[in-house]
C-alpha cells in the first residue's frame, strides 16, 4: 500500500500554511497581515484559515518562549532558521496555547517535514510536553523591545507584557453612537463608550449581525479616540491625512464632518471606498491619492485629524510579528514631524489639529508633541475618553496594552490635541 500523501491528511493544509506565514515574517521580514491573504487564499474552508492564522500568531506572539523550550530539549542547538525549529514552534504553540491534543498536533506537524527530521521533532515535541514546563504567564519581549520600555516605562513594561499574553477580543464602532444599547444587547457584547461594542472573537467578522448592513466596523477602542476628539463635524470641513484603511476617516462622516480623506496608497484607499461604501458613508467624503509631504490644498480646513506613520509597537497585542521588526525610528520621527507642520499650515485660525499615532515608543507620541509650539494646546477631558482610561498630566491620551486589563485590554496609542490661534 502506498504512503498516503500530506496532502490528503485533514489539517495539514491549515499548517502548512501557518508553517508558510512564518517563514514570511522571519525570514523574509514581511508583515503577517501583508504576507498572510495570499497564501490563506489557497485554503477553501474559512474555519482552515481562521485556524492557520491563530497558529502563526500565537508562534510569533510567544517565539522567544517557544524556542527557549525547543532549545531545552535538544543536545544540539537547532539553527534559527531551520524547517524542524519552525514546525516545532507550530506545533508547540497549537498544544501549550489552542489546547489542541497532542495526537492531532504531531498527526499534522510532522508531514511537513516528509524527508527532514520528523523522528527528532517527534522527540522534542513529546520531550516537551512530558518535562511538563510549559510556558510563563507572560510572553517574553524582544531583548530590544525589552531595553526601549524598560527605560521609557518601567513602572509599566511588566503589565504591557501580561497585556499581550492573549489575543484581543473584537471592538466595534458603531455609525449610530445613539443605538450603542441597542446593538451591545443585540450582539452580546459590552461597551466602554457610545458608539462602541466589544465583543469575544468569533468566527468571520462578515457573518456577525450588522456587517451587511453596515451598522458598524471593526477598530479598536483605542484606535477609536482621535476621531472622538474633534467632536460634532456640524457641516464643517476636515482633512484626514494618512487615512487608508479608514476606520477615523468613517467616525468623522458618522460625527457630521464633510471628510477630506488622503492617503498616497492608491490600494489602501480602494479599501477605504469600499469601506464607505458599505456603511453608507461615502457620499460624505472626498478620497484623494497623493503624498501629504508634496499635496498642496486648494482650501484650509476647520480640523485636521493626522494619524501618522509610525511604528505601529502599540498594536502589538493584534500583531505579534510587529516586535520582531527594527523600524527606522530616526526616518519615523523625522516624517512625524515634517507631517505635524504640513497639518498644522492645513488649518483655519480657531481650528482643531489632533495628532495620533499607534506607537508606544515616547519619541513619536510625547516628544513630538512637547514639540509643538506655533499651536495653543487643547488638553484632553476625562469625559471625552473610554471607561477606566484617564489623560495625562499634559492633557495627553496615552494608553497601553496593559490597561483595561479586566475588560478585555485595549491597543497602545498616543493621541494629542491643539488650537490655532484665531
Amino acid at each position: 500500500m502506498n504512503a498516503r500523501s500530506p496532502e490528503d491528511i485533514p489539517g495539514v493544509e491549515a499548517r502548512r500554511a501557518a508553517l508558510r506565514m512564518l517563514d514570511a515574517v522571519l525570514r523574509r521580514g514581511e508583515p503577517l497581515d501583508q504576507s498572510a491573504p495570499p497564501i490563506l487564499r489557497a485554503i477553501e474552508r474559512g474555519d482552515d484559515r481562521a485556524l492557520a492564522t491563530a497558529i502563526a500568531q500565537e508562534a510569533l506572539r510567544w517565539l522567544a518562549d517557544l524556542d527557549a523550550l525547543i532549545d531545552g530539549a535538544t543536545r544540539q542547538i537547532l539553527p534559527d532558521d531551520a524547517k524542524a525549529r519552525s514546525v516545532l514552534r507550530i506545533m508547540l504553540a497549537q498544544a501549550l496555547r489552542l489546547g489542541l491534543p497532542p495526537h492531532a498536533v504531531i498527526a499534522t506537524g510532522l508531514p511537513l517535514l516528509m524527508g527532514g527530521p520528523r523522528r527528532l521533532a517527534h522527540g522534542v515535541f513529546s520531550a516537551v510536553l512530558k518535562g511538563g514546563e510549559g510556558l510563563p504567564d507572560a510572553p517574553s519581549l524582544p531583548e530590544a523591545v525589552a531595553a526601549r520600555w524598560q527605560q521609557a516605562w518601567p513602572d509599566r513594561v511588566e503589565a504591557i507584557a501580561d497585556g499581550l499574553a492573549v489575543p484581543p477580543p473584537l471592538d466595534l464602532t458603531l455609525r449610530d453612537p445613539a443605538q450603542t444599547a441597542q446593538w451591545t444587547e443585540r450582539l452580546g457584547g459590552t461597551s466602554l463608550t457610545p458608539g462602541h461594542v466589544r465583543l469575544a472573537r468569533a468566527g468571520a467578522v462578515e457573518g456577525i449581525d450588522g456587517f451587511a448592513e453596515g451598522a458598524w466596523w471593526v477598530q479598536d477602542l483605542a484606535a477609536s479616540v482621535p476621531a472622538r476628539l474633534l467632536g460634532a463635524g456640524e457641516g464643517r470641513r476636515v482633512l484626514d491625512l494618512c487615512a487608508a484603511p479608514g476606520g477615523k476617516t468613517m467616525q468623522l462622516a458618522a460625527a457630521g464632518w464633510k471628510v477630506t480623506a488622503l492617503d498616497k496608497s492608491g490600494r489602501r484607499l480602494e479599501r477605504l471606498a469600499a469601506n464607505l461604501k458599505r456603511v453608507g458613508l461615502d457620499a460624505e467624503v472626498e478620497i484623494v491619492t497623493a503624498d501629504a509631504m508634496q499635496w498642496r490644498p486648494e482650501e484650509i480646513y476647520d480640523a485636521v485629524l493626522l494619524d501618522a506613520p509610525c511604528s505601529a509597537t502599540g498594536t502589538c497585542r493584534r500583531h505579534p510579528d510587529v516586535l520582531l521588526r527594527q523600524p527606522d525610528f530616526a526616518g519615523l520621527e523625522e516624517l512625524q514631524r515634517n507631517l505635524l507642520e504640513r497639518a498644522a499650515g492645513a488649518l483655519k485660525p480657531g481650528g482643531t489639529l489632533v495628532y495620533a499615532v499607534c506607537a508606544l515608543e515616547p519619541n513619536e507620541g510625547e516628544r513630538q508633541a512637547d514639540w509643538v509650539r506655533a499651536l495653543r494646546p487643547a488638553p484632553i477631558r476625562a469625559d471625552e475618553l473610554p471607561q477606566g482610561l484617564a489623560p495625562t498630566a499634559e492633557g495627553w491620551f496615552r494608553a497601553d496594552p496593559g490597561m483595561l486589563a479586566a475588560a478585555g485590554g485595549i491597543d497602545g496609542f498616543f493621541a494629542a490635541r491643539w488650537v490655532k490661534a484665531a
